[in-house]
């Protein structure tokens, strides 16, 4: 269910803005986006896991204020961010 280190450092490397940044709102919703890709495909085999649903749901949130703050900061990399990550909005 969690994102393993590789991918991890893969997905840091992919979406910083600068050498070595982990802390950009793009990093951090790249890194959720994966964690609740993970969980949504270990929801389909375990559907009654509430706790982990929980976890999920709160995942979610911090991503939605993450990317609501970015919009504000930045439309553009808020639009570029949406476009690699494949999400809805």
């Amino acid at each position: 269910m969690s994102v393993t280190a590789e991918k991890k450092t893969e997905i840091i490397e992919s979406n910083a803005r600068a050498k070595g940044d982990t802390g950009s709102p793009e990093v951090q919703v790249a890194i959720l986006t994966e964690r609740i890709r993970n969980l949504t495909e270990h929801f389909k085999g375990h559907h009654k896991d509430n706790h982990s649903r929980r976890g999920l749901l709160m995942m979610v949130n911090k991503r939605r204020t993450l990317l609501a703050y970015l919009k504000k900061k930045d439309v553009e990399r808020y639009n570029s961010l949406i476009q690699k990550l494949g999400l809805r909005k």
